[in-house]
């Protein structure tokens, strides 16, 4: 998470979000956009943790049906 603060457009690339990491990589090249570009990152970094969580469960749940 101190990667997505840090260096907000690089850790959203990393993740996959490669047009969503360009856009926060030029909003990130100005100082006052550094702070949203740094929100941004850490909401999406623990949005891609929550749909994870989401998709753990549903393959436990279906394998607990089974």
């Amino acid at each position: 998470m101190l990667f997505a603060i840090l260096l907000p457009g690089i850790s959203m690339i990393f993740r996959g979000h490669v047009l969503k990491g360009i856009l926060c990589g030029i909003l990130h090249i100005t100082l006052i956009g550094w702070i949203p570009a740094a929100i941004w990152a850490v909401a999406s970094y623990r949005e891609d943790l929550a749909e994870k969580r989401h998709r753990e469960t549903l393959e436990f749940l279906a394998r607990q049906q089974r």
